[in-house]
């Protein structure tokens, strides 16, 4: 754990990225796999991640992405996209899959089934849809833990249009919406403003409060 901590002090939201050095597919692929395993609200899964390594694609996302350079100069640009509504055959098929993977159906699991299905879907499509893009948040969160464990620098962003890059990566026809981006790199150190200064965050005191 103590190394976790040292890596999570070393890393930062880099700004600039060198475009000559790309992240090996390996490190990309554990990465990846850290956001398919971590926690979502009732293990849903209610998003999925693009990964854009196409230059022409991202020169695109760059220009509606107001002109970060870490879109293009990264050689992975990670897009959670959230379902844009929550439907009986979306919850049935988590749910399905679980079965299917454990091999048994339990009551309990059922009623809890059922119990979304009669929730999820009577709510309102905008609802649905910032509920599942918090879980994609969460995704995020992962996905620095894990690109600071890999050593891979990453800038989270949510400085784009989200209609344009909607549009952009055909989203809306696959039931789908934007909600943040990550790209993935390298420094480069001798060209960031921001890589040798001092990380700064309140102190613990003020930032966790035990309630005993």
């Amino acid at each position: 754990m103590s190394d976790l901590i040292q890596k999570l002090k070393w890393r930062y939201a880099t700004k600039k990225m060198n475009p000559a050095k790309a992240v090996p597919q390996e490190k990309v692929d554990r990465i990846l796999e850290a956001i398919r395993l971590t926690a979502t609200s009732s293990g849903l899964q209610p998003y999925e991640v693009l990964v854009v390594t196409n230059a022409e694609i991202r020169e695109k996302i760059k220009a509606i992405g107001w002109n970060q350079a870490q879109i293009t100069e990264g050689s992975h640009l990670l897009v959670f996209a959230a379902w844009d509504n929550y439907t009986a055959e979306r919850i049935n098929m988590m749910f399905d899959l679980t079965n299917d993977e454990r091999g048994f159906k339990n009551e309990g699991w059922e009623n809890y089934r059922n119990m979304l299905l009669s929730t999820y879907p009577a709510r309102d499509a905008e609802t649905n849809y910032q509920h599942a893009a918090r879980q994609a948040y969460i995704g995020l969160g992962t996905a620095l833990v894990a690109a600071a464990e890999e050593q891979v620098d990453s800038t989270p962003m949510e400085g784009f249009d989200p209609a344009a890059l909607d549009d952009i990566l055909g989203l809306r026809a696959k039931g789908l919406r934007s909600v943040v981006i990550l790209p993935l790199g390298y420094r480069e150190e001798d060209k960031d403003w921001l890589v040798n200064l001092k990380k700064v965050r309140r102190p613990t005191a003020k930032f966790v409060t035990e309630v005993k």
